[in-house]
């Protein structure tokens, strides 16, 4: 325990931002109800940090000192989960609040594998200990509901004031217990729009290839917080500076380095769009998806592989599918993408040939690739291939006609491409939303 767990700097009424009212009045509930039953209890983390930075919080966190089945014997509505970390998850609805045990310091108590990560981690302590155990100094403020009082033990009010992200003990060993802390970091920094600290900076170099050990499961979980909460092109932006992006995805880090300069900036660029399009999607809060941002991401992957099978045979269709199976088994190995999705981006990727290959003049063709259940995000997805700088004006714009008339020729279909060409030869097309764009 370092010194300033024994000296916390506490805030009295009055003394702080913090307002009851804008805390979830089912998470006060809790922290009443195991007040009463003889157990602290403390608003935590992420909550407070946005309270103080003038943001609404989405989650409210609980730390206590009860266990997770004393927990568990007090709200009937309470799920536990875990096993790394032992979690009481209380149910409202489809709503959860999370009520987590003070925990020791992990260097104490905890296994740990070969590389030195945390294999588990269920050693309870006192407040104190919890706050050291914690992650980021931004993330370890205390809120007392009783006595309206925020506790922080870690120099966390002083970095919010500073705007400064900065892990709580060495780095290195922090990073090492836990790489996915590394992760976390360029989230928050993406998120908050704060930079790291020096030393959490810099260790992220020495650090970063213990992502490998990583299980692929929770990789998946960490890329779906990184790129599906609304800021997912700041955090690719920050974790490509930070060489992180490569770790999770091995191949599409390497064709952004790829000797042909042009097709590595079209890999990037296609990234960005759909990242840009699928933040814009979560602001307007429309439905999303990461198979789409998966498919976007590795798709010029798909591409060369694609184009090297079909140099070695003469079936198109075969070598489609090899390529996708090659993808899907190799990204498989960083992430754990569920199957369901994989179906999803093998139906994005493979209906784009059919696009291409529908649009030749075979209107029965066309007909089923409209009535397909996947076209609408495939048709997104040549937008976003467009949008990369891919020549596809003619099929985008193709598609976009029979659309609105699914039942006319393909020759009156070009007709319309054609007479809603501009005097600069520009095409009017559908945004994801599927409404048109207006020329400005």
């Amino acid at each position: 325990m370092n010194d300033a767990a024994l000296f916390p700097v506490c805030r009295k009424h009055g003394e702080h931002p913090v307002d009851v009212h804008d805390i979830d009045p089912r998470a006060l509930k809790i922290v009443r109800q195991l007040d009463e039953a003889g157990f602290e209890a403390f608003l935590v983390g992420g909550c407070l940090r946005d309270l103080l930075l003038g943001k609404r919080p989405k989650d409210f966190d609980i730390a206590t000192n009860a266990r997770p089945e004393e927990v568990a014997a007090i709200f009937r509505n309470c799920r536990l989960i875990g096993r790394r970390f032992r979690l009481a998850h209380v149910h409202f609805g489809r709503d959860i609040i999370e009520v987590a045990t003070f925990r020791a310091p992990p260097e104490r108590l905890a296994r740990t594998d070969s590389f030195g990560s945390v294999l588990e981690d269920n050693h309870y302590g006192s407040i104190e200990d919890d706050a050291v155990r914690r992650d980021f100094t931004i993330n370890a403020l205390y809120y007392d509901v009783k006595n309206d009082e925020l506790r922080d033990y870690v120099g966390a009010l002083a970095d919010i004031e500073a705007r400064i992200i900065r892990i709580i003990g060495d780095p290195a060993t922090r990073y090492t217990e836990d790489p996915v802390r590394m992760l976390r970091a360029a989230r928050f920094a993406a998120k908050l729009g704060m930079p790291l600290e020096a030393a959490t900076e810099a260790a992220i170099a020495d650090c970063r290839d213990n992502l490998r050990a990583v299980p692929a499961a929770r990789l998946f979980d960490e890329a779906q917080k990184l790129f599906m909460s609304g800021y997912g092109e700041a955090c690719f932006e920050v974790l490509q500076h930070y060489g992180l992006f490569a770790m999770l995805f091995p191949d599409a880090g390497h064709v952004f380095e790829h000797p042909n300069a042009a097709y590595a900036q079209y890999a990037q660029r296609l990234v960005r769009i759909a990242l840009a399009n699928t933040d814009a999607r979560v602001a307007e809060n429309k439905p999303v998806t990461i198979a789409f941002l998966l498919a976007a991401i590795l798709w010029p992957v798909y591409q060369l592989q694609y184009r090297g099978l079909l140099k070695e045979r003469d079936n198109w269709h075969s070598a489609m599918h090899e390529a996708v199976d090659v993808v899907h088994i190799a990204a498989s190995e960083r992430l754990a993408i569920p199957v369901r999705l994989r179906g999803m981006i093998r139906e994005i990727w493979t209906l784009q040939a059919r696009l291409e290959q529908a649009a030749r003049g075979n209107l029965r063709k066309m007909h089923g690739v409209l009535a397909h259940p996947r076209f609408r995000a495939a048709y997104d997805f040549l937008l976003v291939r467009q949008g990369a700088g891919e020549q596809i004006d003619d099929l985008v714009a193709l598609w976009t006609a029979l659309q609105e008339d699914p039942d006319i020729s393909v020759d009156v279909a070009q007709m319309r491409v054609t007479q809603e060409e501009g005097g600069n030869g520009t095409r009017r097309r559908r945004s994801r939303s599927g409404a048109r764009r207006r020329r400005g």
